[in-house]
Order: C-alpha cells, then sequence, then structure tokens
C-alpha cells in the first residue's frame, strides 16, 4: 500500500515567499562582499518548488555568470557566506557554527569575511573554528588546546575585555537589512581595540 502526500497551497505559498527573500538577500550580500558582481538562484523545476534543487549561478566583479563549481576555492567560500546570511536573515538563529569556514580565503577576503560577520554579531552568538590570526583577532572569548605533556590535553580559555569598560553580553536588536556599502569602505578603518586579558587554565 503506497500513500502520497499533497503540499497545501499555504505550503507553496511560504515555500516561495522564503526563496524569493532569499534570492533577494543572496543578491545584496554578494554583491557587499565582493564589492559589486552578480549572483543569484534558480528553481530546477518551478512547478514543484518543494522538491525542486537549486542551480546557484554567481558571477564575480571582472567575471563572467557560472555555476558556483566553476569558481576558485576562495570564491566558492564567499558565494556560500553570502548565501549562508541570505538564509539567516529571513530565519535568524541564536547561535551559528563556524567550521574553518575561513580556510581557503587570503587575506583580502579575510578582511571581508570578519567585517560582514561583525554586522551579525548583535543579533547572534557564533562559535567559529579557526587558525587564522585576524579571525582569532575578532573574537571576545577564545578556546584553545594545549599539550604541555605529551598525550595530556589541557583547555586555555582567553577572554578579551574592553579596557574601562563593563563586560556585558551582545544585546540581541531587530535585524536590519545588509548595509548596501561595499566592505571595502570599511577595511581602511583602524581596529580600535583596547583590552585586557584574562587567561583561565581548566583543571
Amino acid at each position: 500500500m503506497t500513500t502520497s502526500f499533497r503540499p497545501s497551497s499555504s505550503c507553496w505559498r511560504r515555500s516561495t515567499e522564503a526563496f524569493s527573500a532569499i534570492q533577494a538577500n543572496f543578491q545584496l550580500t554578494f554583491s557587499t562582499l565582493f564589492g559589486g558582481g552578480h549572483a543569484g538562484l534558480a528553481l530546477l523545476d518551478e512547478n514543484d518548488p518543494l522538491e525542486s534543487g537549486i542551480d546557484i549561478v554567481a558571477r564575480p566583479p571582472g567575471k563572467q555568470l557560472q555555476t558556483i563549481s566553476l569558481l576558485s576555492g576562495g570564491e566558492q567560500t564567499m558565494t556560500a557566506v553570502s548565501l549562508l546570511f541570505a538564509i539567516y536573515q529571513v530565519k535568524p538563529s541564536p547561535f551559528c557554527v563556524l567550521d574553518e569556514l575561513d580556510a581557503p580565503l587570503d587575506e583580502s577576503n579575510i578582511n571581508r569575511f570578519i567585517r560582514i560577520l561583525q554586522r551579525f554579531l548583535a543579533h547572534s552568538q557564533f562559535v567559529i573554528i579557526t587558525h587564522n590570526k585576524r579571525t582569532i583577532g575578532m573574537a571576545d572569548v577564545l578556546y584553545g588546546v594545549t599539550m604541555e605533556e605529551q598525550g595530556v590535553s589541557k583547555m586555555v580559555s582567553v577572554k578579551f575585555h574592553k579596557a574601562e569598560e563593563a563586560v556585558t553580553d551582545h544585546r540581541p536588536s531587530p535585524l536590519v537589512p545588509l548595509s548596501l556599502a561595499p566592505v571595502e569602505e570599511e577595511e581602511d578603518q583602524p581596529h580600535a581595540r583596547e583590552e585586557t586579558l584574562e587567561f583561565v587554565m581548566a583543571k
């Protein structure tokens, strides 16, 4: 005996509305990260949006429009970051885990990644697994594993406190659309952070 499921009209409507919102956010976030260019999402089967695959196309500045598989490793990562935050703006999450997302990025793209990430810190807490010093430098709390003796691991935490300021958590505020200002305009600004460090060795 077989049964079939026919989605209601409300499911179709919500799916179409969410896809349209993500598509608009994706184009905006992509052009912000790359300083221009074009990106879009296309349903492979528009008659069945709930089961259809999605084709991702992107055109970084100075290049032709092509599928994401033909982009370089760094461009693929930046496109994925654009899509991630495009979805995030439609369905925000209190926590976000990024596992070495910045590994394939060069110095220029690392700066872009950090700047776009900083715009969302008021809305969510990010747990980032990274070996990049620039990404580490923007953290509020660091957790690492050290091995002082062979075969014996210890956890080390480092907390950054801004000088002469009380330590406060990020206060959530209403999520606003991403600014059209390119990330490059922020990159030349000095990184003004004065902190004290608090080291804690876990036993």
